[in-house]
């Protein structure tokens, strides 16, 4: 797939101008998404892992709101605007050869997560000795959600493809 084209991104030209330059060159994969962590501004808590297309970029960019694209959905998401957790950008980094994005947000109602928690990893995997049991059997690391996601969302089916 080619490169989404944005007034707000440089072409790719060589390596070193995409990884010691100073313009906004970003590397979309095959589906034109390029891969987004967002952590919490305050704790640096890892609230999400989501996805952005050209779009949802550039509207990140000019909104100082986070938007992502859904895989699931196939549609431009602003983060917040059905639950009112809209996370507000405090600073944006993208990696050395520009195909990943960090967001540090702070959230309206500190949750970030539709099912409910605040971090959308909100379970651990063990690993080595803590690996007891097959199948993998995981931990919950928060214990209480920080909102009903009926009373927001209501009993509206999750977006969630299995």
């Amino acid at each position: 797939m080619a490169t989404p084209t944005s007034a707000l991104f440089g072409k790719r030209i060589t390596v070193e101008q995409v990884e010691e330059g100073t313009t906004l060159a970003p590397k979309f994969d095959e589906h034109g998404l390029i891969a987004v962590v967002t952590t919490d501004a305050d704790t640096g808590n890892v609230l999400m892992l989501g996805y952005m297309n050209a779009e949802a970029l550039e509207k990140t960019i000019l909104t100082g709101e986070a938007h992502y694209f859904s895989r699931s959905r196939q549609v431009l998401w602003h983060k917040g605007a059905t639950s009112g957790l809209v996370q507000k950008v405090v600073e944006m980094r993208i990696d050395d050869d520009q195909d990943a994005v960090w967001l540090r947000v702070k959230v309206k109602g500190d949750a970030s997560c539709h099912v409910g928690y605040i971090s959308c990893f909100y379970r651990e995997v063990p690993t080595g000795e803590k690996k007891a049991a097959s199948p993998v059997e995981l931990t919950f690391k928060e214990h209480s959600k920080a909102f009903d996601p009926k009373e927001i969302y209501g009993d509206a089916p999750n977006p969630t493809k299995l």
